[in-house]
């Protein structure tokens, strides 16, 4: 596996860990987060204001069906699940473009699509 998968890889395994030190070790001081209709972040800070959303407790399920990667970046895959504070279940699935600038993180383009609570589709 490439290097840049594996630091994609621990970048999702810092998500499930809600481990603010180990996600911003992947990326660029002027990394730009991308969630396009809810948020455009720029700079470490900005981004990690959002590795916790207030909206949510605790840490995602985030299972990683696939990676691929061409060029300077690393396309991952799959599906999650998190908690609302209201105690209402998330159900997602993502696509998160990594664009890389060297051996960090450069920008993160993150496209999440909410799936039925009844458990139909993905897992």
């Amino acid at each position: 596996m490439s290097e840049r998968k594996q630091l994609v890889e621990r970048y999702i395994e810092g998500f499930r860990r809600s481990d603010h030190a180990m996600v911003l070790a992947c990326l660029t001081e002027d990394v730009v987060w991308d969630l396009p209709g809810f948020r455009y972040l720029v700079g470490k800070e900005a981004f990690d204001g959002e590795i916790e959303n207030p909206e949510f407790e605790g840490s995602p399920t985030l299972h990683l069906d696939r990676l691929v990667e061409e060029g300077d970046t690393v396309v991952a895959v799959g599906t999650g699940e998190g908690r609302r504070r209201t105690g209402e279940r998330h159900r997602f699935a993502y696509c998160d473009v990594f664009t890389f600038r060297g051996d960090l993180v450069a920008e993160v383009a993150s496209y999440l699509v909410p799936l039925p609570l009844d458990g139909a589709g993905p897992t």
